[in-house]
């Protein structure tokens, strides 16, 4: 990694979440020219700018408050810095939350997404890569819909002028949001610890190893395209609560109860990391696979785009829900999300 980001632009977009947060410790370690830090969320920014200015030999940062749907800071950034390599962590991730704001979802993962490839490939970057999620494969949440279209997105940029890269995580323990800190604040509470299904079950990755991973699928030699990092087995969310509670302490084994609270919406049971149109093949590396997929439709992919950006813009969610739908043919809208796009449809009338 050092030989590989040693004096070149780095642009890291989404710099003050938690995947976000560890990518700009390791990235910053490899002494690049610049490191350019984008979140539209000013005080997380602020909490890793503190925690960045206090260590030494540390690289001068640029800490930029903005959103990657704003084309022309985002072409600002290029005049001014040209960063040649990019990571996109950028996203709105919490499912449920989502699902009442699926306009939010579009914008920033879809449409931003779009916006700041099509920027990097028009400026000449020398990689590109996002960082996707399992949820983005057989979506049956709008957050997931939006993250395959941003992988789409991705993709439809790959040429002659930079290499798009998408690699797929699972859920990241530490990261905000994760059932197992939500587990253990239930726990050191008394419980109940609440579990959707009895059956739902997850692929989970620590943050160092989706970090690890992320780089790997920056670097490693060969074309752009999806990857996927050897994830082992899924776990039982069920059986990790009965662990965690366990762990606890024996005094609280009887005394905490488990909750089954139903799938929310949008939830799925089991998690894929590949549609059935697609295949993994090894790489040069054995802890990741790259994704066999099939080409995409450039010139009918920029229609769509327009089409959803139009619809978003007017918070017409019927029509943005029928291009996401036409994008997506595997996604299957929440019943919560349907009655969502309904009640908005009945009160435009």
């Amino acid at each position: 990694m050092s030989d590989y980001l040693t004096g070149k632009s780095v642009l890291l977009t989404g710099a003050g979440g938690s995947i976000g947060s560890a990518l700009a410790n390791t990235i910053g370690s490899c002494e690049p020219k610049t490191l350019i830090l984008l979140d539209h969320s000013e005080s997380a920014l602020s909490v890793l700018e503190c925690r960045l200015s206090g260590t030494p030999s540390f690289p001068s940062c640029i800490f930029l408050v903005g959103n990657v749907c704003e084309p022309n800071l985002l072409l600002e950034i290029w005049h001014r810095y040209a960063p040649t390599n990019v990571y996109h962590a950028a996203a709105f991730k919490h499912v449920p939350l989502m699902e009442s704001n699926p306009s939010a979802a579009i914008w920033n993962n879809a449409i931003g997404t779009y916006t700041l490839a099509k920027i990097a490939y028009m400026r000449g970057v020398d990689k590109f890569t996002l960082i996707s999620t399992d949820k983005a494969v057989n979506p049956r949440s709008i957050m997931g819909a939006s993250k395959r279209i941003a992988e789409l997105a991705t993709l439809r940029w790959q040429g002659s002028r930079g290499e798009m890269r998408v690699v797929r995580l699972g859920n990241v323990v530490e990261t905000q949001g994760s059932v197992i800190p939500k587990f253990r604040r239930q726990i050191s509470m008394g419980g109940p610890v609440t579990v959707t299904h009895s059956e739902a079950s997850r692929y989970f990755l620590t943050l160092e190893q989706a970090v690890g991973a992320i780089l790997l699928t920056s670097v490693i030699p060969g074309d752009g395209g999806i990857f996927v990092p050897e994830l082992g087995e899924p776990v039982k969310i069920l059986n990790l609560a009965s662990k965690l509670i366990k762990e606890a302490g024996s005094h609280l084994c009887g005394s905490v109860t488990v909750n089954i609270t139903g799938l929310r919406p949008g939830d799925k049971l089991t998690e894929d990391f590949t549609f059935d149109h697609e295949s993994l093949e090894p790489t040069s590396q054995p802890r990741l696979f790259r994704v066999r997929s099939s080409a995409i439709v450039t010139e009918a992919f920029d229609r769509h785009l327009e089409r959803l950006t139009s619809s978003a813009s007017r918070r017409c969610l019927s029509e943005m829900l029928k291009v996401v739908e036409e994008l997506i043919p595997e996604y299957i809208p929440s019943e919560s999300l349907l009655d969502l796009v309904g009640r908005a449809s009945a009160q435009a009338l």
